[in-house]
């Protein structure tokens, strides 16, 4: 596929970290399932994906999580919200599945990817389990990544959030049962008119002043 300079960077400097989310703008189905896509296609770690989007659009349940995310109000007034959750920490079970689904997506004979199963598996032996979710949770970020930059490509605003207590999520979500742990959300919706930041420049260093090249 191509596209112009401008059809990448466009969005970039257009998007920001939304502070207001419009509560009466909801993103239309067929746009959120593409963002979901986007999400799911992002590259991980020998393709492990050691993720879950855990995508939240129940009133009763952001209420719940308001509190333990600072009061911030993105959380109740975006369109949705998306707690981006990593293996606690990825098991063996996790790299057969993932083994076993890439052989059938690819038409291989069962087995045929052993020696891929073996070397993630020899990976993660030499973590310790809070290393091992670390790693995992570090793909998460680059799932993140590709997530706002899909919504920024789609018109969709969106805010990268670390202001919220995990431990709390995890309790409310159910996610430490499931062998999650929350690591970053992200809201999605349409700016509020009366978003101070969204007029602002942006602000960042020259190219030259953060890009070596060698």
């Amino acid at each position: 596929m191509t596209a112009t300079p401008d059809d990448v960077l466009a969005p970039l400097r257009w998007r920001y970290a939304t502070k207001q989310f419009d509560p009466a703008r909801k993103i239309d189905p067929a746009t959120w399932a593409t963002l979901e896509q986007a999400a799911v296609l992002a590259p991980s770690s020998f393709g492990l994906q050691p993720w879950t989007f855990v995508v939240v659009t129940d009133p009763a349940v952001r209420t719940r999580l308001h509190p333990v995310s600072w009061g911030q109000p993105q959380v109740l007034d975006a369109s949705h919200l998306v707690v981006f959750a990593a293996k606690n920490p990825p098991t063996a079970a996790d790299v057969t599945r993932h083994v076993a689904n890439a052989e059938a997506v690819r038409g291989q004979a069962a087995g045929s990817l052993d020696a891929l199963r073996d070397r993630i598996l020899g990976t993660l032996a030499k973590q310790s389990p809070a290393d091992a979710h670390a790693w995992a949770a570090r793909q998460c970020y680059i799932a993140l990544g590709v997530f706002l930059s899909a919504a920024a490509r789609l018109g969709v605003d969106a805010c990268p959030m670390e202001g919220f207590q995990p431990e709390k999520y995890d309790e409310i979500l159910g996610l430490t049962a499931k062998g999650l742990r929350s690591v970053v959300i992200a809201t999605a919706g349409y700016r509020s008119p009366a978003d101070k930041y969204a007029a602002a420049s942006k602000v960042r260093f020259p190219v030259d002043d953060v890009v070596i090249r060698v």
